[in-house]
């Protein structure tokens, strides 16, 4: 039986057998699963998680690296536990501007009063369409509405807020959305590292890992001990390494 070496749709490089035309993953799933999270969780280039690896004696491309994310990354976040909603959640949402191919677009963010992401969505308007369109994708997602809203001075949020949720409380002042816009710096690393993002559908992809394994790996935002830190690191950790053995 005659074999043949080919890139499949993500361009990772496997034996096609003509009989049945299954590819095979030239390296294990704990490396894979290793080089995806070291560049989804940490502010590193394709090129130093390749060297990172290389130092284990991994020899593998930035290219391929890139690829695992593109190929892996869905079905890792489809499989990662998701924070179980409350009526108790408080939303705080925002928005912040980037530039992708010299267009201005907007990444819609809301986060939980813990600073856990519970969607981003990348647009072209900041009006109250879009905001809309946050708001409904969050109440499908999620369930059921939030005790309060929180988001700065835009106007496009009340006016979506009456719409869609109107029994719902909201508070707007720039001062008590600290929680959202702080979440936007962990993505703003990200994208200095990596020289701006190149299409929408880039970015958004992109966001859907890298929150989900920030989500996953970060701490709640409260006081905790040293102890309790070290202890949700493990439990993320021993998360992590089920899902991904499982779907490699």
């Amino acid at each position: 039986m005659s074999r043949c070496l080919r890139l499949n749709d993500c361009g990772i490089t496997g034996w096609d057998e003509q009989s049945d035309r299954k590819l095979q993953e030239p390296f294990p799933p704990q490396i894979i699963a290793r080089a995806v999270w070291l560049y989804f969780r940490f502010p590193l280039s394709l090129r130093m998680v390749e060297e990172m690896l290389l130092e284990r004696g991994i020899v593998v491309s930035y290219e391929t690296i890139r690829r695992w994310g593109c190929k892996f990354g869905a079905a890792y976040v489809k499989q990662l536990r998701r924070k179980k909603p409350s009526q108790k959640d408080i939303w705080h949402l925002d928005e912040v501007v980037i530039s992708i191919g010299g267009r201005k677009h907007w990444l819609w963010r809301a986060v939980d009063q813990d600073g856990y992401v519970l969607d981003e969505i990348v647009q072209t308007r900041r009006d109250t369409k879009a905001a809309k369109r946050l708001l409904v994708r969050l109440l499908k997602k999620q369930g059921l509405s939030p005790k309060r809203i929180i988001t700065d001075k835009l106007r496009s949020y009340g006016a979506a807020k009456r719409d869609v949720m109107p029994a719902v409380e909201h508070r707007s002042h720039k001062g008590l959305n600290n929680r959202a816009e702080n979440s936007h710096v962990p993505l703003r690393k990200r994208e200095r590292m990596m020289q701006g993002f190149r299409s929408v559908g880039g970015l958004q992809r992109f966001i859907s890992l890298f929150s989900a394994v920030r989500n996953l790996f970060v701490a709640p935002h409260q006081r905790h001990s040293a102890l309790a830190t070290h202890i949700h690191r493990i439990r993320a950790m021993a998360q992590w390494k089920a899902v991904t053995a499982a779907i490699a």
